[in-house]
C-alpha cells in the first residue's frame, strides 16, 4: 500500500546547520517511535476487544464545526504572533519536527512493523502494522478530499484567513503533515498502552502542527482540523470509535498474503 503526505509543498533539510538541543529531542523521539512499538507489541498475545466504543453521532460533527468556526477568530492573530517571533533556531526545530509527518518516518515505522511481524511470525505485530497502514491511508484520503473541496489558500499566499475557494487548487485546510502526525501518534499510542509513549507521541505530533505555523504554511485551524482528522482516522481503524455501522478493519494473514477486510453491518 502506498501512502503519501497530502501536502502540496516540499521541505528540505538544510546542510551544515547544527540543530539546537530542542531539535535533537525530535530526532530522539522519532527514533524511539520506530523501535519501541516492536518491543511492546511483541509482548501482547492478543489485544483486548473494545467493549464500549464511542459511537460518533451527527451532533459530534456540529460541535467540531462550531469549535473550528470559533477558532478561526484566532487564525490571523496567531499567524502574526508566530511570524513576529520566528527565528533561525525555531526554524531548525521546525525542520526536524516536520519529518514526523513525512514518509521517511511514518513509512519507515509502518514497513518496520509489518516486516518485523512477517519475519518473526508474530501475527499481532503484523496486524499492528496493517492497522497503521489503514489508518494512514484513511487519514491521507480524508485530508486530500477536504483540501480539494475547501480550497483554502495558505497564509504565505494570502493573508485572508476567511477565503475559501472550493476546487481552486488551494490546499491549506487541513494540514497534511499534522493529519499524518496525529494519525501515527494515535495509532501507536493506542497499541503501546504506555503513558510515557502517549505523552511523547502526542507532544511530537503537536510539534509538527506548530512547525507548520512557524513555516507560515498553515493557519491555526488548518492544524486543528488536521489533528482531528488524524485522531479520528486512527480511532475508527482500531475500533475505539464507530461511525454508522462501519466496524474496524480486520487484518487477514496467510502464508503468502496479507490484506485488510472492512465491513459494514446493516
Amino acid at each position: 500500500m502506498r501512502t503519501t503526505t497530502p501536502e502540496g509543498n516540499s521541505s528540505v533539510l538544510r546542510v551544515g546547520v547544527r540543530p539546537p538541543a530542542k531539535a535533537w529531542l525530535g530526532v530522539f523521539l522519532a527514533a524511539a517511535v520506530a523501535v519501541q512499538p516492536l518491543t511492546v507489541a511483541a509482548q501482547v498475545s492478543s489485544p483486548d476487544p473494545i467493549q464500549n466504543p464511542l459511537v460518533l453521532r451527527w451532533w459530534h460533527g456540529l460541535v467540531f464545526l462550531g469549535g473550528i468556526s470559533g477558532l478561526m477568530l484566532l487564525d490571523q492573530p496567531v499567524q502574526r504572533f508566530v511570524q513576529r517571533n520566528r527565528s533561525d533556531h525555531l526554524d531548525d526545530d521546525a525542520t526536524v519536527l516536520r519529518h514526523f509527518g513525512q514518509p521517511e518516518v511514518f513509512g519507515t515505522v509502518t514497513v518496520g512493523l509489518v516486516g518485523a511481524g512477517l519475519i518473526s511470525g508474530n501475527d499481532d505485530l503484523t496486524r499492528a502494522g496493517g492497522r497503521l497502514a489503514a489508518t494512514l491511508a484513511l487519514a491521507g484520503a480524508a485530508a486530500t478530499g477536504m483540501k480539494v473541496a475547501l480550497g483554502r489558500p495558505r497564509p504565505n499566499a494570502s493573508l485572508d484567513a476567511d477565503a475559501f475557494n472550493p476546487f481552486s487548487g488551494n490546499d491549506a485546510m487541513p494540514s497534511g503533515h499534522t493529519t499524518v502526525a496525529f494519525a501515527l501518534a494515535t495509532a501507536l499510542a493506542d497499541d503501546i498502552h504506555r503513558t510515557w509513549a502517549t505523552v511523547g507521541l502526542y507532544t511530537v505530533a503537536t510539534g509538527v502542527g506548530w512547525s507548520r505555523l512557524n513555516d507560515n504554511k498553515h493557519w491555526l485551524t488548518d492544524v486543528a482540523t488536521g489533528a482531528m482528522v488524524g485522531i479520528t482516522s486512527a480511532k475508527l481503524v482500531n475500533g475505539h470509535w464507530r461511525i454508522f455501522n462501519l466496524h474496524p478493519p480486520s487484518v487477514l494473514l496467510g502464508p503468502r498474503y496479507a490484506g485488510l477486510s472492512w465491513q459494514v453491518r446493516f
